[in-house]
């Protein structure tokens, strides 16, 4: 479905210290040196911005001495910097981040239209955009129910299992979109389609929907989801969906709706270039 529904085995890791610590004393300790500055990196999020010495040890594993004298050279190349709290992400990540400002233009353009959708069906609505095999969540919309979701903002999910992802396969020329499912597929559900040839078929139908992609269980058990991508000159850099439970979804009506949105906004992110197959 189009939900950036994250498997519970792809989930961030919870930030408790002690089943961080717990995990990672029964898990194989990185060895290289990208891999430990991966972890150090990793373990900032919004709600802990600064985190001391001991907070990177309890919250990556790693040994202290380890992490003192890797700190000591990311500090070095920018990718931190210390505060009066300890240590906060560096003038290096921020400018990395920087090259996401597309990104940003999409949920800023893309958000008020999203939320008004979620409170206009009472369902929960998801932006999203493609990143290889995998759709990557930019924004999240709903009431309590959006909570049970497995999603969340910068999550992954399997393209081929969501209905976002097949909307926005859909739009890449055939043979790209082929080569992409030519892989092994994880099966997320018993619903899940991850034989090539039928997803090939699938993705020509929704074609022939002018871009509107259902995903009926395939990521998450009892949910189900409609997408359309967002599209200027025939491209997808987005794509919208709303989901909820599967019992009793009104497909044909959501996808009137979702189309609709869809198409505004593409004219709202693309006002010179909107272009509709």
């Amino acid at each position: 479905m189009s939900v950036a529904l994250l498997p519970p085995a792809e989930a961030r890791p919870s930030h408790n210290p002690m089943r961080a610590k717990d995990s990672r004393a029964s898990a194989e300790v990185p060895v290289s040196m990208i891999e430990r500055m991966t972890l150090i990196l990793d373990a900032f999020d919004a709600s802990t911005p600064t985190l001391t010495l001991l907070g990177l040890v309890e919250r990556t594993g790693l040994p202290r001495s380890t992490v003192h004298r890797i700190l000591d050279q990311m500090i070095k190349l920018r990718w931190l910097a210390h505060t009066s709290g300890g240590y906060r992400l560096g003038m290096r990540a921020l400018e990395l981040g920087g090259l996401t400002a597309d990104h940003n233009e999409i949920r800023d353009a893309v958000s008020p239209l999203l939320h008004e959708l979620s409170q206009r069906t009472g369902m929960v609505g998801h932006l999203a955009v493609l990143d290889g095999r995998d759709v990557v969540y930019l924004d999240k919309a709903g009431g309590r129910f959006a909570a049970s979701l497995p999603t969340r903002l910068g999550g992954r999910m399997p393209a081929h299992a969501t209905a976002l992802g097949k909307a926005m396969l859909a739009c890449l020329e055939p043979n790209i979109a082929e080569a992409a499912l030519r892989t092994r597929l994880p099966r997320l559900t018993p619903r899940t389609i991850c034989e090539p040839e039928a997803l090939t078929r699938e993705l020509a139908q929704i074609r022939m929907r002018q871009g509107v992609a259902i995903d009926r269980e395939e990521a998450v058990a009892g949910i189900a989801c409609v997408a359309a991508p967002l599209r200027g000159r025939g491209t997808a850099p987005a794509a919208l969906s709303l989901s909820g439970r599967a019992d009793g979804m009104s497909y044909d009506r959501l996808a009137r709706v979702v189309l609709e949105v869809a198409h505004e906004a593409g004219r709202t992110l693309f006002p010179r270039r909107a272009h509709w197959r």
